[in-house]
C-alpha cells in the first residue's frame, strides 16, 4: 500500500499482515461477482497465507472471464491502496495514532508508526460494520462462492507453482469467519495483537492491550462523524481513473 510497496516494507520490516479485506470489499459492496470481490483482497490473502509469494498479475489476459475478474479486482486493490496511503486522512491519522500509541507500549518490540497504520485501518473496518455500511456475511458470501479451480486457474497463470499454502490458509479464513468479530469495537486491540504476532512474538502485555483499548475506543469515536470521507475520496478517484 503506497509507494515502493509501502505495505511490504515498514520501517524494514517484511510485513503484509493487514487485515483491512472490510475497507476493500466496500467499494465493491454492490457487486455480484464473486471473482472480482476476491481479486480486490486476493493481495493481501495471498501474503497472509505465505508472505514470500509475489505475484504482478496487473497486465495479464486470460481466455477465461473469470480469470480476468480476479485480475480487475486485484488492480482495484492497488488502485484504492494507492489513494487511501497518499490521503490526508491516512496520513493524519495514522500518524495521531501513532503518537498516541506509542507511550502507552513502552517496553513493546512493536514500532509506534506499524501501529498507528494498522490500527486506523481496523477501526475504518470496525466503522464500516457497526455503522451498516457494509456486513461481513455479505463479504464471506463472496468468499464461498468462488470455486477453487477459477482461483487455482488465476493463481497458475500468475506464475504460483505451488498453491497449498494459500488454499490452507483460504480455506481456514473462511471456515473461522475472523471478520465478524471487527463489529466489536474492544477486539481491536486483540486485532492488533494478532497482527503483530506474526512479526514478534509476544508483542504485547495485558496492561498494553488494556491501556490501546481505551485508546481505540476513543479515537473511534473521534473520527466517526468524518470517516466516511476517505471512501467517499476514494471512491471519486476510482470513478474517475
Amino acid at each position: 500500500m503506497l509507494f515502493k510497496s509501502y505495505k511490504n516494507c515498514i520501517l524494514g520490516l517484511e510485513v503484509a499482515y493487514f487485515m483491512n479485506f472490510l475497507s476493500h470489499y466496500y467499494f465493491d459492496r454492490d457487486g455480484t461477482n464473486c471473482y472480482h470481490t476476491l481479486g480486490t483482497v486476493l493481495p493481501d490473502l495471498l501474503k497472509n497465507a505465505d508472505k514470500t509469494i509475489v505475484l504482478h498479475p496487473e497486465k495479464l489476459h486470460h481466455v477465461n472471464a473469470s480469470v480476468n475478474f480476479i485480475i480487475d479486482g486485484w488492480n482495484k486493490h492497488l488502485a484504492v491502496d494507492r489513494y487511501f496511503h497518499s490521503s490526508d486522512f491516512f496520513l493524519t491519522h495514522s500518524h495521531q495514532l501513532k503518537k498516541l500509541l506509542a507511550p502507552t507500549i513502552e517496553g513493546s518490540p512493536v514500532k509506534p508508526f506499524f501501529l498507528g497504520h494498522i490500527a486506523l485501518e481496523l477501526i475504518l473496518d470496525n466503522l464500516l460494520i457497526t455503522t451498516g455500511k457494509i456486513t461481513a456475511h455479505n463479504f464471506y458470501d463472496h468468499m464461498m462462492g468462488c470455486d477453487h479451480e477459477i482461483i487455482q486457474e488465476f493463481l497458475t497463470f500468475a506464475g504460483l507453482k505451488d498453491t497449498t499454502r494459500f488454499f490452507r490458509f483460504f480455506d481456514g479464513f473462511k471456515r473461522d469467519g475472523y471478520l465478524h468479530t471487527y463489529a466489536e469495537t474492544s477486539q481491536i486491540a486483540y486485532a492488533l495483537k494478532r497482527i503483530c504476532m506474526r512479526v514478534w512474538q509476544n508483542p504485547f502485555t495485558p496492561e498494553h492491550e488494556a491501556a490501546m483499548n481505551a485508546i481505540l475506543a476513543d479515537y473511534r469515536s473521534h473520527i466517526l462523524g468524518d470517516f466516511m470521507s476517505v471512501f467517499d475520496e476514494i471512491e471519486l478517484k476510482l470513478n474517475a481513473a
